[in-house]
């Protein structure tokens, strides 16, 4: 009977779905206006011509076009490769090349296909190919890689990649053929006859190039061959006798042919090493020969003679040729292979006349190639040859513009000193070469014609390639060795083919005998033949074929032909004329008569050749343009038999197992095989056969109704029936198993005795033959394949049916595999096997009993194995086990197949046990891994890499673990759902626990498990590039609708109003912000007429009142830019909208216009300029900084008109502060330096350095020295710069240099706060503001240095700025600046001594910045106010003020917010009681205490910046209401002070507060502001309206999204932006530029933290909990705070919380790191939080008293009933909680479920959503549909009863390690008690009744039938009662209850189900141990 079963040469297969092929491009090509138009475009100028792709002219293009067009078609298809996120796609990518075009088109068997893309070049496409290449991605090594279409054309190569970018690299010669590799191309060089002669001799020049990307050079690829003389020395690849026939990327192999010796070979291609590559350049040591690379001398000239003859254009000049012939010119000896090398290839083998084309020098190509971004398009390169007239031999990185003129000699050019060798970058390892032994061929091999990878169905795998000559195929076996990445090649073996593809899918190869048939073969066995229903028509006559009796020739022996028929390889498509050799030897086979070749192909389907494999789809082409495409069916589409066969691969040797998959294919795929249903049984019975049994006699396995008998050649003759059905499908469905689970109590079902279809056989004379078979029939063959190995297959598909078992969607195919078991456990003895399936099949398996008689004498022959347990491993017992805390075994599993087993297995060691290591170094313990006779091998290597993944963690709970591990393993919440209930609720526990307090540093994978979608957000956005959408992150950034058409032009309409409205809900102070600030409307001019006021003197108070007025209006925009900052996206396509200030008026009552410009009053020059520089800052800064700006948006944003000039420069500087200027390019800032304004130059200037902040950048160093002469070197021409730009410039190289302590800058700076005034007029002007800014910039650049100024310690910087400061005598300038200062100024005269006036604020400030925090008491005593009323009066009252400020900065840590500690501050002399007798100056007493007071608030603004510090406030404020009184009152002390110094310290006040407040929105600080802002006329002057309305932009910074940082950069930012000495009228520069007021920008931090609700994306109210560190002024504190909210500073924080019972808790931890929270913040402060089922947000339930929790505080327990489930929406967003709701909780028409049901679904729900784990639904569901049915007594299997099992358990052993853990389990409430108890007592009620079939069944007796039988299975599994068969005398009759316990503790019965059994085991029903109280356990 074995023989039938493997004459495979009888058998043969159908092949499905055949359909005729034409590629895609073909027909996209005939609507394509391809290259032929094009060209005629292109030739129009006559001079062009020569330059076109190689035509003579107009007829020539044409004719070459039409006449070449069909044999250059060709094309190539591989699998698609875009998985598409939900289903992986999988289509069909085809590559078509025709004449100039390339169509690369797309499609799969259910859509249609389409273009993606096409190409179209200039010349010929010589072939096109698909290739990656590896782009480096950053300085480490990982690689991106980029997929790419290289089209080859004769001169040049075109790479477009995927992604858009588009290359063109030249060709430095003709290239014969390109291939794809790992690593980029592959190019051969085309050997032309002209090489021999010309090579001197031993000069061979490489042949075989690498490029590794477009932009890389082309360089040669060294080989080490496998010799034994050379050893492996490396050399050049140069043999031109060594062709490339396949080139494959995984693995990196290479396949050549030798043409001489006619051999093949492989070899492995890599990277090049170091030492390889070092090797290969130096000169060779050997004398012998010339050395490789070195050109002998002469060699030269004669080559460019030959060239001048070859070239008719004569582009070299003759007279070059002249000179340089005679002369020898040695080039570049004793070097390795040079570019003249390889030029000098490049024109000796130019293909024929018009060799221009070819011969591009290489230089200029790269410089092209590199000098075009790759987005624009680069010239043809046919044209670029044009500029070529020069033959000369650059490389590419060594020219340095030397392009030699046409006219020089060649020797000049050719003598070049830079000759650089060209690197290696690959090299090809000798792998394997093919022996050739003597006389085993008569002719020589010939090359093959194709060469692929394919595997057998068992995993080896074979390399083959087609040797067409010999009509065969030729496998290599090669394995990859385990620790070196090396491939070793075995054995070949050769099959007869005429030709071959793989079919990677399937693991086979579709071979084309040379009589025509197709045969299948999987690595080197044979399947069977291959039967295409199309091709054997009947109706072949000859007739339909005397067309080719005409024209035999075209059919069989044109080399042309033999060309286009075998596409494969394109380079014969091309050029036919190497064709001709390479398939001679075909022809030669062919030839005889041509009647004799005609009546063969008649014979056959007539199928030429096979093509373009993919998947399992391959193309038969059957010459004349006839392709047809067919698809070899797959091996199994059952998802259970392809398992099996899996299983059964594993566990049998090779040969058996490549038997077994052989046969089965055979049998399934016969012509008319079966339909799907049928599958599983035709593999049962055809692996029943195999193992030697009769299934003819097997009643059910008869049963198994199929319309094919087993023997496959009967088989192969039958058809198909139709599918049409027929009354036995109808039976079979009703015996059907799924029918008996599906009817409800089968107890009352008569079943159909005859049997027709069931599969169970209900016969009652097979019920009772238990005992041995009455005929000899059932006996098993012992000879058949798999009779020894049925122990081994039993016990794998064991493990198989346990593996099932754990998977929801596999269960029901489970039963269908327990059928098969259990007839080899009965066969095998193996009884308490059967019984473990009757416990879980107990319906099922009582009803087979028939055994098979396997004699004694073979028992020995079966091989049993030593992994064959007598216990049967039961999955759900061990986990049981587990739970229970018992020992237990390891658990064995199939390593790859059983991974669900595997899973569980290591998650309950993990978590129930609690073995840390049990995912890695412990798994042994848990698992023992059968080893099979093959697998051996691969599966430690996988199961090592499983282990070596070791997840880093400390000692975090073991939930944590376990969620984590079971990420990195892949499982996701979808696996999760396919585990039973009751094995899943250990692994939904630890999720549960897990999503309480999440690690921040999870991955999204992680964050998915655990189910918070929150995390999975917020880390999702940690990955995405800033882009558009991450920013605006779902707070809609669009404004609410207005009504005004005005107010979108105020240029505030950008704040998020959701944000600002959660801010400030209770009020509308955001409206009243913009109120305040908008300048863009008129403003209201209200002056009454009086009666003596004539009507022109009225007009005239009017426009003066608006002069008032607009000094306001224009100090505006300054706070503006403050109050919008980076708020607003621009959109690249549209200028950024700026409002414009308005400065005119609107007089009440008639709304008449008021204008300055009328000319009745006089309105200053220039007083608009710089207000609408602010203006324009104010617009640039509202950009954010993560909006996606370009150079060129910048430049678009240029206005055409000249007034708006200063908006743009402001403009300019806003982009420098929000970072987006370093994207402009340098030509522009060029164009603008010397084309703009001064106040260009000064935006820009200040714009550029914000935004290299800290970088030392040298290109904005030299921008900025250009504009400081100090900086310049003393001999340079005086550029005449702007005294405004100076003072830019040096706060640039502030700004630039800051922290860096840089000596020269520092000196120069320290000179330049002195600079003395120059004779002609220079530096003469506003020289204050230049002082400061040289101390400014001073201080920046050592910005908290102190005393450690490295290397500075000459300059005695402390000192010279103390000197600054009180003044003295002027030092001697020392270095480059002393030929500046000789001569004196003639205007001022100041002597030798210094002006304090003028170089005290810089001096004093820079020593605040040097010294900042460094508390430098002896630094700080020098700024102390002087306590003598003498030398008081000595000094300006605002000296006093920078003074107090930089002592206060200096002695940081000391600064309290106390009113206390401002006052201590005033010198003692001023505090005490003053002596009437002294002589005191009360003014300058009053203003030197009014102005410390303001030095020490500013000092306490800049300490408490941005921390909203409530006592910091208080102390503020009280100082401010006392300046307010004493202002309001016209006292003494007023007039003293001077109304001005007043109005200064309090602006400064304000300043200081709204510091303190910036971003909190404080209303005190808005109603002061508010206060000033209406106080207009008077004193009221620019400066202090800007100081107010700066205040007021602090405030609210960035509309409350930002506030201020103290970080020393801030705190320099914030001194320079809020000097305390502001403007005086809009044009005043004197004494501080005014541009520099925007630099508070500078230290604005995002700090806002916004709860944004996951589900709605609406942000949200959330309470925070924030911890601050322990610091020396508190101890660690932690305080709740209501977001969204202010952070404070984060490194002032421990960690920050989201705290419950609202939201998900979430914890941010910032002692490990603050870079998350940063990210977060910039990002709009974005934090996803989760509402928690069954609470509402804030807004809407501010109490938290309509929560679901919050109704049962009143009455207890009366929560559940006072829930509704229609409320159910207001409380979870879970879609499957609100739809449960909608259908299981209410009754409706069609469905009207009982009251009890009802309530308990609500039940259900409440407990879900009160307990938040929405996921438990489904769960409580199975667990009451599993009691439900076992209480009615309708259960079918016992699965559900063991899930209600492992649940008790879970739960018994969560209470039994007491009430402490209870809290954290998952099923808390009364529910699982109540269940629990219902099962208790359906089974005691069954046990009272039935106590019999117990007892018969420990006793073993036969088992009982039906129901009864089913309920003692679920008892048993219930019960954990183990197979007693052989145990029941130990049990039964015991005298005791102590006599039962002991024996009872060796079977593991826990003690209350062995009380259970009490009754039963002791055999009395009365007597003592009744009166048990049973309920109790």
């Amino acid at each position: 009977m074995s023989e039938v079963v493997y004459e495979e040469t009888a058998t043969m297969i159908a092949a499905g779905e055949l359909q005729s092929f034409v590629p895609f491009g073909r027909e996209h090509c005939k609507n394509h206006p391809n290259a032929f138009n094009l060209q005629l475009r292109e030739l129009q100028p006559a001079s062009e011509l020569w330059s076109s792709d190689g035509a003579a002219g107009l007829v020539g293009s044409l004719q070459e076009v039409s006449l070449q067009e069909r044999e250059r078609e060709s094309w190539e298809l591989r699998k698609g490769c875009v998985g598409v996120s939900e289903e992986y796609v999988e289509f069909e990518e085809e590559l078509y090349v025709a004449g100039n075009v390339v169509v690369w088109s797309q499609g799969s068997r259910n859509q249609a296909s389409s273009v993606y893309k096409a190409f179209t070049v200039d010349s010929p496409v010589q072939q096109a190919l698909w290739c990656s290449f590896a782009v480096p991605k950053n300085k480490k090594e990982e690689e991106e890689v980029e997929q790419t279409v290289c089209i080859i054309q004769s001169s040049c190569v075109n790479v477009h990649t995927v992604t858009g970018k588009d290359f063109i690299a030249p060709l430095p010669f003709p290239v014969s053929n390109v291939w794809a590799t790992k690593f980029g191309l592959l190019l051969e060089r085309k050997n032309t006859a002209g090489d021999a002669q010309l090579n001197p001799p031993g000069e061979l020049l490489p042949t075989v190039f690498s490029m590794l990307h477009p932009l890389d050079e082309i360089a040669p690829v060294v080989c080490k061959p496998a010799g034994l003389f050379e050893g492996s020395r490396v050399q050049y690849v140069s043999d031109s006798t060594m062709k490339i026939v396949f080139s494959c990327s995984e693995p990196s192999i290479v396949v050549s042919y030798d043409i001489a010796q006619g051999i093949h070979s492989v070899w492995a291609l890599r990277k090049v090493t170091h030492d390889e590559r070092s090797a290969v350049l130096q000169i060779p040591s050997e004398a012998g020969g010339t050395p490789l690379g070195v050109l002998a001398s002469g060699f030269l000239t004669s080559l460019l003679s030959k060239v001048s003859r070859l070239d008719p254009s004569g582009g070299i000049g003759a007279t070059g040729l002249g000179s340089g012939t005679g002369t020898s010119c040695p080039v570049g000896t004793g070097s390795a292979l040079h570019y003249s090398a390889l030029h000098s290839k490049i024109l000796t083998s130019s293909p024929g006349l018009h060799s221009r084309v070819h011969c591009p020098s290489i230089s200029n190509m790269a410089a092209l190639s590199r000098a075009h971004s790759p987005g624009m398009a680069a010239p043809s390169f046919s044209g670029a040859a044009r500029f070529n007239t020069s033959f000369h031999c650059l490389s590419p990185r060594g020219h340095h513009g030397l392009l030699p003129s046409p006219n020089s000699t060649v020797n000049e050019t050719i003598l070049l000193p830079e000759m650089e060798p060209i690197i290696p970058a690959l090299c090809m390892d000798q792998l394997w070469s093919e022996t050739v032994t003597a006389g085993c061929h008569r002719e020589m091999s010939s090359q093959a014609s194709k060469v692929f990878l394919t595997s057998d169905l068992c995993e080896n795998r074979y390399l083959c390639f087609l040797v067409e000559s010999h009509q065969q195929l030729r496998c290599v076996k090669f394995i990859e060795s385990n620790d070196t990445p090396q491939l070793i090649f075995a054995s070949v073996t050769t099959i007869h083919a005429k030709d071959a593809e793989p079919l990677p899918n399937i693991d086979a190869t579709l071979v084309l005998e040379a009589c025509g048939s197709l045969v299948l073969y999987t690595g080197i066995t044979r399947v069977s033949k291959v039967f295409v229903p199309g091709l054997l028509s009947p109706t072949f006559s000859l007739t339909n074929h005397l067309p080719h009796l005409s024209t035999p020739v075209e059919n069989v022996s044109t080399p042309a032909n033999a060309g286009s028929r075998h596409l494969q390889r394109l380079e014969e498509a091309v050029m036919p004329s190497p064709v001709s050799e390479l398939r001679n030897p075909n022809i030669k086979h062919h030839e005889g008569s041509f009647l004799e070749d005609f009546s063969f192909q008649q014979a056959t389907p007539y199928i030429r050749a096979l093509r373009d494999p993919v998947c399992n789809r391959v193309n038969l082409d059957l010459g004349s343009g006839t392709v047809l495409r067919i698809s070899i069916p797959e091996i199994a589409t059952s998802e259970l038999v392809k398992k099996c066969l899996r299983a059964i691969c594993f566990i049998l040797p090779k040969e058996a197992a490549m038997k077994v998959l052989v046969k089965w294919y055979n049998i399934y795929n016969a012509p008319g095989g079966p339909s799907a249903h049928a599958e599983w049984n035709l593999f049962v019975t055809c692996f029943m056969t195999l193992m030697g049994y009769n299934t003819e006699r097997l009643t059910w396995t008869r049963n198994l109704h199929f319309e094919v008998p087993l023997s496959p050649v009967i088989a192969a003759k039958k058809a198909r029936p139709s599918d049409g059905g027929s009354d036995e499908d109808w039976d079979y469905l009703l015996g059907s198993h799924y029918h008996r689970q599906m009817t409800y109590q089968p107890v009352c079902v008569p079943v159909d005795s005859s049997g027709t279809g069931s599969t169970f056989t209900t016969e009652t004379d097979g019920l009772h033959s238990v005992s041995a078979p009455s005929s000899p029939s059932l006996k098993l063959d012992a000879s058949a394949p798999l009779f020894p190995h049925i122990p081994a297959l039993f016990y794998v598909l064991h493990l198989l049916y346990q593996e099932l078992q754990l998977d929801e969607l596999q269960r029901a195919r489970a039963s269908s595999l327990v059928c098969l078991l259990q007839q080899l456990a009965r066969d095998l003895q193996l009884d308490v096997y059967v019984d473990l399936y009757w416990r879980d099949y107990p319906s099922l398996i009582s009803g087979f009993t028939e055994t098979c008689l396997i004699d004694e004498a073979l028992v020995a022959q079966m091989q049993r194995p030593s992994f064959l347990r007598a216990e049967p491993p039961c999955i759900f017992s061990w986990l049981s086990s587990c739970l229970r805390e018992e020992e237990i075994p390891p658990f064995p599993y199939l390593v790859g197949i059983c991974q669900r087993t595997r899973l569980l297995v290591l998650s309950y060691a993990l978590y129930i046990i609690g073995d840390e290591n049990a995912t890695s170094t412990d798994v042994s313990k848990y698992l023992v891994k059968l080893s099979a006779g093959q697998k051996s091998c691969a599966s430690d290597q996988h199961y090592r890499r499983q282990s070596s993944v070791k997840v880093k963690l400390t000692s975090e709970s073991l939930a944590e673990q376990l969620v984590v591990w079971l990420t990195s393993e892949g499982f996701t919440l979808k696996d999760l759902e396919s585990v039973p209930f009751g094995v899943a609720l250990p692994i939904r526990e630890a999720i549960y626990r897990c999503r309480e307090q999440p690690c921040s540093d999870w991955s999204e994978e992680v964050c998915l498990l655990i189910g918070r979608q929150d995390l999975t957000k917020q880390a999702h956005k940690m990955t995405l590039a800033k882009s558009k959408a991450s920013v605006g992150s779902g707070l809609s950034l669009e404004p609410p609708a207005t009504t005004e058409a005005d107010e979108e032009e105020d240029g505030m309409s950008d704040i998020i109003q959701e944000v600002t409205g959660l801010i400030w809900s209770q009020d509308l102070r955001v409206q009243e912000v913009r109120r305040l600030l908008q300048s863009s409307r008129p403003v209201r001019v209200s002056v009454v007429q009086l009666p003596e006021v004539s009507d022109h003197e009225y007009i005239e108070e009017k426009e003066n009142k608006l002069l008032q007025l607009c000094q306001r209006t224009m100090a505006l925009p300054v706070g503006r830019g403050l109050f919008t900052l980076f708020s607003y996206h621009p959109v690249p396509t549209e200028p950024l909208p700026v409002p414009k200030l308005n400065l005119t008026g609107r007089a009440p009552p008639r709304n008449t216009m008021v204008d300055l410009n009328s000319g009745n009053i006089d309105v200053p020059p220039n007083m608009t300029s710089w207000p609408s520089f602010h203006n324009g800052v104010a617009a640039g800064l509202k950009i954010a900084p993560a909006s996606q700006v370009e150079s060129a948006w910048i430049d678009y944003n240029k206005p055409k008109s000249p007034e708006l000039a200063n908006e743009y420069a402001g403009f300019l500087m806003a982009l420098g502060l929000n970072g987006h200027l370093t994207k402009l390019a340098t030509l522009n800032i060029h164009d603008y330096l010397t084309k703009g304004t001064e106040m260009t130059s000064i935006g820009l200037l200040l714009g550029v350095s914000s935004a290299k902040l800290g970088t030392m950048d040298m290109s904005i160093t030299r921008l900025l020295s250009i504009h400081i002469p100090a900086l310049l070197p003393p001999t340079s021409t005086e550029l005449d710069v702007p005294h405004n730009v100076q003072v830019a410039a040096v706060i640039g190289i502030g700004l630039v240099y800051q922290g860096t302590g840089h000596r020269h800058n520092a000196e120069v700076l320290l000179s330049e706060i002195g600079r003395p005034p120059g004779p002609e007029m220079e530096y003469c002007t506003d020289r204050e503001s230049y002082s400061l800014a040289a101390g400014l910039a001073l201080g920046m650049v050592c910005l908290g240095h102190g005393s450690n100024l490295i290397g500075m310690t000459d300059l005695n910087v402390p000192e010279q700025l103390y000197q600054y400061m009180v003044g003295g005598h002027r030092r001697a300038q020392a270095g480059a600046n002393r030929e500046r200062h000789k001569s004196p100024s003639y205007q001022i005269k100041e002597g030798d001594t210094i002006n304090v006036d003028v170089t005290c604020p810089g001096a004093t400030l820079a020593l605040a910045m040097i010294y900042l925090k460094t508390n430098n008491r002896s630094i700080a005593d020098w700024l102390k106010p002087p306590d003598t009323w003498f030398l008081l009066d000595f000094i300006k009252p605002e000296f006093l003020l920078l003074r107090t400020l930089a002592r206060c900065l200096i002695m940081w840590d000391e600064i309290l917010p106390n009113t206390e500690w401002v006052k201590s501050n005033i010198p003692q002399i001023m505090r005490g009681a003053f002596d009437p007798s002294e002589d005191i100056n009360m003014e300058t007493m009053a203003q030197a205490q009014d102005y410390i007071t303001a030095g020490a608030c500013i000092a306490l603004g800049l300490r408490f910046a941005g921390s909203a510090n409530s006592d910091a406030f208080d102390c503020l404020y009280e100082f401010a209401r006392t300046f307010m009184k004493i202002m309001s009152f016209a006292s003494t002390a007023a007039v003293q002070m001077g109304y001005y110094n007043l109005q200064t310290c309090l602006s400064m006040i304000l300043l200081a507060m709204s510091m303190v407040m910036s971003g909190t929105g404080d209303l005190k600080v808005l109603q002061l502001c508010r206060f000033f802002h209406k106080r207009t006329g008077g004193e009221m002057n620019y400066g202090f309206h800007m100081a107010h309305h700066m205040a007021l932009g602090l405030l609210f910074l960035g509309g409350g999204r930002y506030t201020l940082g103290t970080s020393n950069s801030a705190i320099a930012a914030l001194l320079c932006a809020l000097y305390p000495h502001f403007p005086a009228h809009s044009t005043d520069n004197r004494y501080h530029l005014q541009a520099l007021r925007h630099l508070a920008v500078l230290a604005a931090e995002p700090r806002l933290l916004v709860p944004v609700d996951v589900d709605s994306l609406k942000p949200c109210y959330a309470l925070l909990e924030v911890t601050y560190k322990e610091t020396k002024w508190y101890d660690e504190t932690t305080v709740e705070l209501m977001a969204p909210t202010m952070l404070p500073e984060l490194h002032l924080l421990k960690r920050v919380k989201v705290k419950g019972p609202r939201y998900w808790e979430l914890s941010i931890d910032l002692s490990k790191e603050t870079h998350h929270l940063k990210s977060i913040l910039s990002r709009d402060g974005v934090l996803y939080v989760k509402l928690r089922a069954g609470q509402l947000p804030y807004k809407d339930d501010p109490q938290g008293w309509k929560s679901l929790l919050a109704s049962s505080v009143n009455h207890r327990s009366s929560g559940i009933r006072t829930f509704k489930p229609e409320t159910i929406s207001a409380f979870t967003s879970e879609p499957a909680l609100v739809s449960f709701a909608e259908f299981f909780c209410k009754t409706s028409e069609e469905m009207k479920p009982t009251e009890d049901t009802l309530v308990l679904f609500s039940a259900m729900l409440y407990e879900c959503v009160t307990q938040e784990c929405p996921e438990m639904l489904p769960t409580y569901i199975a667990i009451e549909q599993a009691v439900g049915a076992l209480c009615r007594g309708d259960v079918l299997q016992t699965f559900p009863v063991w899930q209600l099992r492992l649940v008790v358990e879970l739960w018994d052993s969560r209470v039994l390690r007491g009430p402490a853990n209870r809290h954290d389990a998952l099923l808390i409430s009364e529910f699982l008690p109540v269940m629990k108890n219902m099962v208790d007592l359906a089974l005691d009620s069954w046990l009272k009744d039935n106590s019999s079939a117990l007892r018969s069944y420990m006793r073993s007796e036969i088992l009982p039938k039906d129901t009864q039988s089913i309920m003692l299975a679920c008892f048993l599994v219930y019960r954990s009662i183990p197979c007693l068969r052989n145990t029941h005398t130990q049990l039964e009759g015991c005298s005791s209850l102590g006599d039962l316990l002991s024996r009872s503790s060796q079977l593991g019965i826990p003690l209350r189900d062995l009380l259970r059994l009490l009754p039963i085991l002791v055999g009395s029903t009365s007597g003592p141990h009744t009166c048990f109280p049973l309920q109790a356990f």
